[in-house]
């Protein structure tokens, strides 16, 4: 556990004796720091690497109160000894490494963000519809609202499973997929991840989440470390939209598309992940 103000987050780190750099992972929402595991141990080989699980998620404690995700990240750099990193983030955890480029852009070497997302930016309505109708709905209206709202005596675990995987369903495998299209080892880690972020988020304290101002939305041509976008061409199109934005708002960002990937990318093409990822960061470090 690294301790971040009073709140312990997990965290694991590998290294080879002389590394060329450090790279700081990421995870999504939906999931926590095991969904790097092929990245994290194949560029262990030349890199210091850092995977953490964020405040509410995995094995780190509870969010509660005001949670302002980029500050922890720098300060998890910080009590690790991390001067500067290249930081590799997949969906919120993609902005939030982008939050820390416009925070503190000395400390940030290079990013790499996969099927990101983007504060300050409006989802779609129809995006919104979809999530409310396929996801939402795997959960009675009425217990999914004291659920969230923290209000539940007990949280059914046949809801959490429900709701982790048709999220799993709508978002990793994607909109326009079948639960076919991911094979059952990917299917199996996502839904075990999802699951464990509902059962903790209806179960554990309140919280809220502080982002920076003015918000990254309005401010990408601000960035100037360099950055690689990867986007899943099966991922639900008001994300793929972020991934458009960041490319042409981030000065000389480079995309790349994986056709038949959903939202992990890192979990479901592990290897094509790796690959993008040691082109990019060898000329930078």
């Amino acid at each position: 556990m690294v301790i971040v103000g009073n709140v312990g987050l997990a965290y694991e780190e590998a290294a080879p004796e002389s590394p060329a750099g450090t790279v700081v992972f990421l995870h999504a929402g939906v999931a926590d720091m095991r969904m790097w595991e092929h990245q994290f141990g194949s560029l262990s080989e030349r890199y210091r690497v850092i995977r953490y699980d964020r405040r509410g998620h995995g094995r780190s404690c509870a969010a509660e109160g005001e949670v302002c995700h980029h500050e922890d990240l720098l300060a998890v750099m910080d009590a690790l000894g991390v001067e500067r990193a290249a930081l590799v983030g997949s969906s919120m955890g993609g902005a939030y490494a982008t939050e820390a480029a416009l925070a503190a852009p000395s400390r940030v070497a290079a990013l790499a963000l996969i099927g990101s997302g983007l504060a300050g930016h409006q989802w779609p309505q129809e995006m919104l519809d979809q999530a409310r109708e396929r996801v939402h709905g795997s959960v009675p209206a009425d217990r999914l609202a004291r659920y969230r709202a923290g209000a539940a005596e007990h949280v059914d675990p046949a809801d959490v499973r429900a709701m982790a995987e048709a999220h799993t369903l709508w978002q990793v495998a994607g909109p326009d997929r079948s639960r076919d299209a991911l094979t059952d080892e990917v299917w199996k880690a996502a839904v075990e991840m999802c699951r464990l972020v509902f059962e903790r988020d209806w179960t554990g304290p309140r919280s809220t989440e502080r982002h920076l101002t003015p918000p990254a939305a309005a401010r990408l041509h601000e960035i100037t470390a360099p950055t690689l976008v990867i986007n899943g061409l099966s991922d639900v199109p008001g994300i793929q939209d972020v991934s458009s934005l960041l490319t042409s708002g981030i000065p000389a960002a480079r995309r790349i598309d994986l056709p038949q990937t959903g939202h992990l990318p890192p979990v479901e093409r592990p290897e094509e992940v790796t690959r993008a990822l040691r082109a990019f960061l060898a000329p930078i470090f």
